[in-house]
């Protein structure tokens, strides 16, 4: 009766581990926050997403209010479009901006969004007008090392 008792609680002690392991799993994942009848949805096109993928947060003043719903390609406009979720709890101005941005220096990229001054504010299906595009850490250095060139170029007496 002893040894029933035992395999029972090393039953349950590995259920909750394994439990605990799928939530963890979910949280690491982004899976878990928001649910479709709480949500609602905006589109903006994007010259360049960068490395922005589908489930990244969407924040506000550093705050989580959404997350990337889908990523295409907009064969008309030839431009990326970001689909997003956001929260219903947060409204956002007809003239908000949504930009890519990093989380530090080599971080995760994801989409902020800073709102306007317009009273009219966005609805399911909406799409966000203003955009500002990720920067991409290799135009960038590409920029600097042309300019560098440049500037030795211009300024180099042929030594």
């Amino acid at each position: 009766m002893e040894r029933a008792t035992i395999d029972l609680w090393v039953g349950i002690f590995v259920a909750a581990g394994i439990a605990a392991l799928f939530v963890l799993a979910l949280k690491v994942g982004n899976m878990g926050n928001f649910s479709a009848a709480d949500t609602y949805k905006l589109e903006a096109h994007f010259e360049n997403v960068g490395g922005l993928k589908p489930r990244a947060p969407v924040k506000s003043s550093g705050v989580v209010v959404g997350r990337v719903a889908d990523i295409s390609f907009d064969t008309k406009r030839y431009d990326a479009l970001v689909t997003f979720v956001i929260d219903k709890r947060y409204q956002f101005s007809r003239d908000a901006t949504a930009s890519i941005l990093t989380a530090g220096l080599l971080g995760e990229q994801y989409v902020g969004l800073t709102t306007g001054g317009d009273d009219v504010m966005l609805k399911n299906g909406d799409v966000i007008k203003l955009t500002q595009s990720a920067v991409v850490l290799e135009n960038l250095i590409g920029q600097f090392m042309y300019n560098k060139a440049s500037e030795s170029g211009a300024t180099g007496s042929g030594k």
